[in-house]
């Protein structure tokens, strides 16, 4: 290797140099209604919206596109109309895999075999379980079942009715 190309190796930064927010661009974002903040993966400052964080995962990087929200994270897309009905009515919202909304007391059917820890079987398709109690967590649904006792249960594998 020459000289100067080693040189030249050495004198070369580590990365790139990672822009700072300072008070006044700080004072003049709050006045705009968004909130700056230093990402530390990537050595950018972004922009943090006033939009809903993603119902199943909690990103808070969720986006708006047409009528809907996105969440690039895991995918998930849900209406704007839900997250007003949600604030409006200030309760649980808790809907089923094809959006409907569940109430305490409901009966609602499986959509899809689930595997159960410490059970020699798992509950099948069209398993029917009744008088359901919604919690607010990520298993949503407790419940007890037929054959397997008391059970928490996520809305997305269920349907009412």
């Amino acid at each position: 290797m020459p000289a100067d190309a080693e040189a030249a190796v050495r004198l070369r930064p580590a990365g790139p140099a990672r822009p700072r927010i300072s008070a006044e661009d700080r004072r003049k974002d709050d006045a705009g209604g968004g909130v700056l903040r230093d990402s530390s993966v990537c050595g950018y400052t972004e922009r943090v919206s006033d939009l809903p964080p993603c119902p199943q995962c909690k990103s808070t990087f969720t986006y708006e596109d047409r009528a809907s929200f996105v969440c690039p994270d895991c995918a998930h897309e849900w209406s704007a109309t839900v997250v007003a009905e949600a604030s409006e009515e200030g309760g649980l919202v808790v809907r089923d895999a094809y959006g409907v909304q569940l109430a305490d007391g409901d009966s609602v059917t499986l959509v899809k075999d689930l595997k159960v820890k410490g059970a020699a079987s798992a509950l099948k398709v069209g398993t029917r379980v009744k008088n359901i109690r919604l919690v607010d967590g990520d298993h949503n649904i407790d419940c007890r079942i037929d054959g397997f006792g008391a059970m928490a249960l996520k809305s997305e594998f269920v349907k009412k009715g």
